[in-house]
């Protein structure tokens, strides 16, 4: 397959620029050939910093452009479900950042802009491409740690940026949105099911009022547990640990794989507390975006589901709106089938 899908990107984020958009230039079958900006200039200066074709001063000039098979939106929150409609409506495949929406109700409202548009529509949730989750899980379902009991993460950076859109409330701004998404995704993607309930506690910056420090517990059937903490105001870490009735998988940099250098799982067979029985699995070097990027062209041009399609991301989006219910003072909150 020769064929590249046309990639059109939503603005400058920071994401993008960064991460996103340097891993898709390296896809075999990914181009990323417009970015836009409401700011022309800010737009232009983005393209030449990354070798992208063409600029635009606008998302409605970017998504009238027919060349453009598809769009990155990388933009905060609030918007990504009102601008992956006008895209899908402009005959444009969209994969967009995580979370999908800020409500359940919003990410179900795609359902009916996929089917009426026949465009795919995804989350970008990359850690589903990346070769340590897919043998992590592979590993699990094959009983190397017996029947997995208990899922444990953690995720956090500091930012306390008055400016920064992550403390925005009306941006859907917090730890939970931001990253504590990754976490829940983590549990859902050992167990293989949707946890039946959470509870959850929140603390909020008395300044931003967004969630800053996030803990909660995910019941699943079968009496399985799910434990994780997000946070966007204390040291940066990030960590996740399956434990089976006969040993334990640890995912060493879980979300933010370096593009630059291997990965690593310990495995953990228990016999020794120090570690005796632990080996280790290196994954080659690899850019999880480009992974990301390839396999959504690939879906498209195949005519199958994307690797996040929009069902996967409604059920996420369930278990989030559970733990803000819960951390809201309801107790055990179920989460909706």
């Amino acid at each position: 397959m020769s064929q590249k899908l046309r990639w059109g990107v939503l603005s400058t984020a920071g994401i993008g620029m960064r991460k996103v958009l340097p891993g898709m230039k390296k896809g075999q079958f990914t181009s990323v050939d417009a970015i836009a900006s409401r700011d022309l200039k800010k737009a232009r200066e983005a393209a030449e910093k990354l070798g992208i074709p063409r600029a635009y001063g606008s998302y409605e000039e970017l998504l009238a452009d027919p060349a453009i098979d598809a769009i990155y939106n990388p933009l905060p929150n609030h918007l990504h479900v009102p601008w992956t409609i006008k895209a899908a409506e402009a005959g444009k495949h969209v994969l967009c950042e995580k979370p999908l929406s800020l409500t359940v109700t919003e990410a179900e409202s795609l359902l009916e802009v996929r089917a009426r548009t026949g465009v795919q529509i995804g989350e970008a949730f990359m850690i589903r491409t990346h070769p340590q989750w897919l043998r992590t899980r592979e590993l699990i379902e094959q009983g190397r740690i017996g029947k997995l009991r208990a899922v444990m993460g953690c995720f956090s950076y500091f930012n306390d940026d008055p400016a920064n859109i992550r403390n925005r409330v009306d941006y859907g701004g917090g730890a939970l949105y931001d990253i504590g998404c990754y976490l829940i995704q983590s549990a859902r993607i050992g167990f293989a099911r949707e946890p039946l309930r959470v509870v959850a506690s929140i603390e909020r910056d008395p300044r931003f009022g967004i969630d800053r420090l996030t803990s909660a517990l995910m019941e699943f059937e079968g009496g399985g547990q799910a434990a994780f903490t997000c946070s966007m105001q204390f040291v940066p870490y990030q960590r996740v640990q399956f434990f089976g009735t006969t040993g334990r998988i640890e995912i060493e940099i879980p979300f933010n794989a370096p593009p630059d250098k291997p990965t690593r799982i310990f495995i953990d067979d228990g016999r020794d507390p120090s570690g005796a029985g632990m080996i280790v699995e290196e994954f080659a070097v690899c850019d999880q975006y480009t992974l990301q990027g390839d396999a959504f062209a690939r879906a498209v041009f195949e005519g199958r589901e994307v690797p996040v399609p929009l069902e996967e991301a409604i059920r996420n989006m369930k278990v989030i709106e559970a733990v803000f219910a819960s951390a809201r003072g309801c107790g055990w909150q179920a989460v909706a089938s």
